[in-house]
């Protein structure tokens, strides 16, 4: 069974700027790698509940499902918890309300703005390209570890 994974990309406009977050030294994969606010999805739970749900649990900010525009999607043949591979759903938010904190000190060193321009070299792969493809209107899909 493919896993289902939700990603978002909360974009800041009027400053171009966006919500990230650092792994910590104990996360279960890319410690210390920089990546989106990012999760599994729970059984029976559509894909925009849960952006809205890993969002909130791991920055604080609140989005409205309704708000989120699908960004670009991932497809991976293998992932560390998704041996059958991973689909990865990445969306845009541009209305938040809140202030991004580190809610999850455990998995994360810090959730922070950072500037569209200074994304992190030490990012993971695949949100890595989404990200990018969405700040440079390039291709809305990725595979990764398909031959």
């Amino acid at each position: 069974m493919t896993l289902l994974v939700a990603a978002v990309i909360v974009h800041d406009k009027d400053t171009n700027r966006v919500v990230l977050l650092q792994r910590s030294e104990n996360a279960k994969f890319a410690q210390g790698m920089w990546d989106l606010p990012v999760g599994k999805s729970d059984p029976g739970e559509p894909i925009t509940e849960t952006a809205v749900r890993e969002l909130y649990e791991e920055t604080g900010l609140v989005v409205k499902p309704e708000s989120l525009k699908v960004a670009h999607i991932i497809h991976g043949a293998w992932g560390v918890e998704a041996p059958n591979g991973f689909l990865t759903v990445v969306f845009a938010a541009h209305e938040w309300t809140g202030e991004p904190e580190n809610r999850e000190p455990r998995k994360h060193a810090q959730v922070c703005w950072v500037g569209a321009e200074a994304i992190p070299d030490e990012f993971v792969d695949t949100t890595a390209s989404a990200l990018r493809s969405y700040l440079g209107n390039g291709p809305q899909v990725s595979l990764d570890g398909w031959h």
